[in-house]
C-alpha cells in the first residue's frame, strides 16, 4: 500500500516492508527512477533480515510532488533545485515516519542524496549505503556510449517507454549477467503509469550536475559506511565507487565483477548479507 507524507511543501509517496519494530532502512532511488525499481522481492529480503524498509518516490518522480510550475531546466539559469533539497526532503519523511535516525541506503543519484544527507544532517544517519555512485566532480565520466542512453530523446508512449528501457538497459546494465528482459519492460510499463514526467527527468539530472562535489565533506564523516559498485559500469564507472569509499573514513568498498549500472537479481543475497551485517553491527539506540 502506497502511503503519503509531507515534507517541507513537497509530498513524499512511501511503501514499507517489515516489522515497524526493525531496524530503520530508508531505501532512496536515483534519476528518473521509482520507488518501484526497488524490486519487491529486494525488499522482502531486507525485511526477512530484521529491517523496517521505507522506499519512496524522490520530487519529480512517481507519486510524488512534481515541480511542473518550474518547467524544464534552461541552459544559463539555475538548477530549481539542488540534491542537498531532495536531502532535506528525505529528513522530512523520517520526520513523518518518527524515524529519528535510519540507516540509508542510496542507488546512483540515490547515494548521492543519502551522501548529502550524513552530511547535513548526520545525527540521522546510523549508516551509509552508497550503491553504484559517486561523490561528484569529474571522477567518474560516464562512457561515450551510457551518455548517449541518458540522453535519449523522451517517449510519448507506454510502448515507446517499454522499448526505449530494453535499449538503456541493453547499455548500462550488467553484461556479466543475463538481462531480465520481462522486469525491465514491466518496470517501464509501470513507471509511465506512475508518473512518466520528461521535465522532472530533467530537473533531478540539472541538480545533479549543479550540485557542489561532496569528497571533501565526505572526510569529516563519522559514519560507518558500505559502498557497492560494478566493475563494469558505464553510466558511473567504478572510478566513483572507489572515490566515494576513499573520502568516507573506515568505508568498506564491495565491488561486484560483472555488474554495471543496475542490481541483478543473482547478487541481492550477497548485498542483503553485506547490508544486514553492517546495520545489525550499528543498530542505534532503540526507537
Amino acid at each position: 500500500m502506497t502511503s503519503t507524507a509531507s515534507a517541507h511543501g513537497i509530498d513524499i509517496a512511501y511503501e514499507s516492508f517489515g516489522s515497524p519494530d526493525g531496524r530503520p532502512l530508508l531505501l532512496i532511488m536515483g534519476l528518473g527512477a521509482q520507488l518501484i525499481h526497488w524490486d519487491d522481492e529486494l525488499c522482502e529480503q531486507l525485511a526477512e533480515q530484521g529491517h523496517h524498509v521505507v522506499r519512496f518516490d524522490n520530487r519529480d518522480a512517481g507519486l510524488s510532488t512534481h515541480l511542473h510550475e518550474a518547467g524544464a531546466p534552461a541552459p544559463g539559469k539555475p538548477a530549481p533545485y539542488l540534491l542537498d533539497d531532495m536531502a532535506a526532503d528525505t529528513a522530512g519523511l523520517m520526520d513523518a515516519l518518527g524515524w529519528p535516525a535510519a540507516h540509508v541506503m542510496g542507488a546512483s543519484m540515490g547515494g548521492m542524496i543519502a551522501q548529502s544527507l550524513a552530511i547535513r544532517h548526520p545525527e540521522r544517519v546510523l549508516t551509509l549505503i552508497s550503491i553504484m555512485s559517486t561523490p561528484g566532480g569529474a571522477v567518474a565520466p560516464p562512457s561515450e556510449t551510457a551518455r548517449s542512453v541518458l540522453f535519449a530523446k523522451p517517449v510519448t508512449t507506454r510502448e515507446e517507454a517499454m522499448t526505449q528501457a530494453l535499449a538503456t538497459w541493453s547499455v548500462i546494465g550488467s553484461p556479466g549477467y543475463e538481462l531480465d528482459r520481462e522486469r525491465v519492460q514491466r518496470l517501464a510499463g509501470q513507471a509511465f503509469d506512475r508518473g512518466h514526467d520528461p521535465a522532472g527527468f530533467a530537473r533531478q539530472l540539472a541538480a545533479i550536475m549543479a550540485s557542489p562535489d561532496r569528497t571533501e565533506a565526505l572526510t569529516r564523516l563519522n559514519v560507518p559506511a558500505l559502498v557497492v559498485h560494478g566493475a563494469d559500469d558505464q553510466l558511473i564507472p567504478l572510478s566513483g565507487g572507489q572515490a566515494t569509499a576513499a573520502a568516507i573514513p573506515g568505508a568498506e568498498l564491495k565491488v561486484f565483477p560483472g555488474m554495471g549500472h543496475d542490481l541483478p537479481r543473482a547478487l541481492w543475497p550477497e548485498l542483503v548479507e553485506a547490508v544486514t551485517k553492517l546495520t545489525a553491527g550499528h543498530a542505534g539506540p532503540a526507537r
